[in-house]
């Protein structure tokens, strides 16, 4: 994220981090059903992991994560990065209200580069917000293997209204 987001740096409260932990892998069923566990919230960055299960393998790619795995996990991180940007630009608030800032947010457009096959036992995905406006932010996500090889880029749009 560029610095002119975050004019001075912010360190979240425990309680912002749990409520984005429980928003974002336990009520967002999809994000759930995806095994999706957030491993580092900053405002300028946001980091999460995926383990390798039978069920996210695709038909005929053995042992391959689906290429749709990968675009949803993408799309959910250009999320999770808005809504650390959000918290941050919103600290004078308190928690429970900038939590709520999060229900109207939404993808507006996905575009995914798919550069190598998703193989390893797990995954990193990470994502920054490069521009947070009053309607609408733009991303940028990676989706790397477990050896640290980039798989695939995303960029995105968020509307934020």
């Amino acid at each position: 994220m560029t610095s002119d987001l975050i004019s001075t740096p912010v360190s979240f409260e425990p309680e912002f981090i749990a409520g984005i932990k429980k928003v974002f892998e336990e009520l967002i069923v999809f994000n759930q059903l995806l095994g999706l566990k957030i491993t580092s919230l900053l405002p300028e960055r946001v980091t999460a992991r995926i383990d390798m299960r039978n069920d996210l393998v695709g038909h005929f790619a053995c042992n391959r994560i689906h290429g749709g795995v990968i675009s949803a996990g993408l799309d959910a991180m250009g999320g999770l990065a808005v809504m650390a940007a959000i918290g941050a630009r919103h600290m004078d608030e308190p928690v429970q209200h900038r939590l709520q800032r999060f229900a109207k947010l939404g993808t507006i457009d996905l575009r995914v580069d798919y550069l190598r096959p998703g193989i390893g036992e797990w995954f990193e995905l990470r994502a920054e917000v490069m521009r947070l406006g009053s309607r609408v932010a733009s991303t940028r996500m990676e989706f790397l293997g477990a050896d640290g090889k980039l798989l695939s880029t995303a960029a995105a749009a968020y509307i934020v209204s």
